[in-house]
């Protein structure tokens, strides 16, 4: 049958919550830059396949908006 037990059920080695909380702030980190490059990559695609602008406006409208969102969002 089950134990019941009245104690902590962790028996291992005692967490490191400042090391947690520095993993925690760069994988947000990492989430947001590249939640930035997929919404310039997802405009840059639309302007080079739906307007006249072409490939290379579509290129450099991909840098730039990269650019504005990493300086904006720091």
């Amino acid at each position: 049958m089950a134990e019941h037990h009245t104690g902590p059920s962790e028996t291992g080695a005692p967490m490191d919550y400042p090391e947690h909380e520095k993993t925690y702030l760069h994988f947000l980190s990492a989430a947001k830059f590249l939640t930035i490059f997929c919404v310039a990559l997802l405009i840059a695609m639309a302007a080079a396949f739906f307007t006249t602008a072409g490939w290379f406006t579509g290129f450099v409208l991909f840098v730039l908006l990269n650019i504005a969102g990493v300086v904006l969002l720091r």
